[in-house]
């Protein structure tokens, strides 16, 4: 497909994308930037990493995004003692049947929020890997395919991490975005409180929310997404920020996975999509970059000891990378 070609036809799904952010702007406030990466990574067919305090509708959003999408949602709440087989499933024995059955698990979704991720041991988030990266569960000697489309929001919250299990790096890898979330600012949280504090009713029932797209709408959509242009200048610009991670450092241990470059153009396709352009260019890519390496760079005792951030390194990196 040419250039002009994709670019005509992200443009006619412009009114589609604005008429989604309005439906989940009647029940959000603010948090465009968490809610313009959740729909990045939908369209991308990514996965997301929540970072953020309690209460900042991280979980609402999610809830949200789904009904508007017309997708399958179901929540899992990670806890020290939640078992493998509470997400994916069990082998249940039928002693009528004298045979084994397949109970399917909350993974056999298309949208999963698991929340507080890191309060749950490694074997119990290591049951999310396969899933995340093969869209498939095996579960006894049996492989399920995961419905399309398939989306993984985890989230973690940065304080009380006494008794949590911090994710592990392989882990941490499988999500295309990691966000940090912040309070919301004064006038937004003044309009928050105007939303939600009628007496007598349920707030979530105040407000008629359609269904925009249907699941086969956005997997047509995420292949549009794919034929979104990159010029190859703007490739080697990826590439020359992510081998910049990996230069010898006294502030990194370990820089960004290939995963890191694949992703960074696929999120940058996503924003493009979202501007309603057909091409990336170089502010996609400096706009998503930060989501897309915080999480993948591993800060050395150096950095730790003196408190610089994966967010400083990024910002040097971009200072020290020629644009296109």
């Amino acid at each position: 497909m040419e250039k002009n070609q994709i670019n005509e036809k992200v443009q006619d799904k412009a009114a589609v994308v604005e008429e989604i952010k309005a439906e989940i702007g009647k029940v959000i406030i603010g948090q465009e930037y968490m809610v313009d990466r959740i729909l990045i990574a939908i369209f991308t067919g990514g996965h997301i990493l929540l970072e953020g305090v309690p209460d900042l509708a991280k979980s609402l959003t999610a809830n949200i995004t789904a009904r508007i999408l017309g997708i399958d949602y179901k929540r899992i709440q990670f806890t020290p003692d939640l078992l493998p087989a509470d997400v994916v499933g069990t082998e249940i024995y039928n002693h009528n049947a004298g045979e084994f059955t397949t109970e399917k698990g909350p993974i056999f979704s298309n949208l999963i929020l698991a929340d507080e991720i890191n309060r749950a041991p490694a074997k119990v988030q290591s049951a999310l890997l396969e899933a995340m990266q093969e869209k498939q569960v095996t579960i006894g000697d049996e492989t399920y395919t995961l419905d399309k489309p398939f989306f993984v929001l985890a989230t973690q919250n940065p304080l009380e991490q006494q008794g949590t299990y911090p994710l592990p790096e392989a882990q941490q890898d499988r999500f295309m975005l990691k966000l940090t979330i912040d309070y919301p600012a004064k006038q937004e949280e003044k309009e928050i409180i105007n939303r939600f504090t009628t007496t007598g009713k349920n707030n979530l029932d105040k407000f008629t929310l359609k269904k925009i797209v249907t699941k086969e709408e956005i997997l047509e959509l995420q292949e549009l997404v794919k034929d979104i242009y990159v010029d190859e200048n703007l490739k080697d610009y990826v590439l020359d920020i992510i081998f910049k991670t990996r230069e010898d450092s006294e502030y990194i241990s370990c820089g960004a996975s290939p995963r890191a470059s694949i992703n960074l153009i696929l999120a940058a396709k996503g924003k493009a999509f979202l501007e309603g352009r057909g091409y990336v260019v170089p502010e996609d890519i400096k706009e998503v970059v930060y989501d897309v390496l915080r999480h993948r760079i591993l800060l050395s005792y150096e950095a730790e000891a003196e408190g610089v951030t994966q967010e400083d390194i990024i910002y040097d990196i971009l200072e020290s990378v020629n644009l296109p």
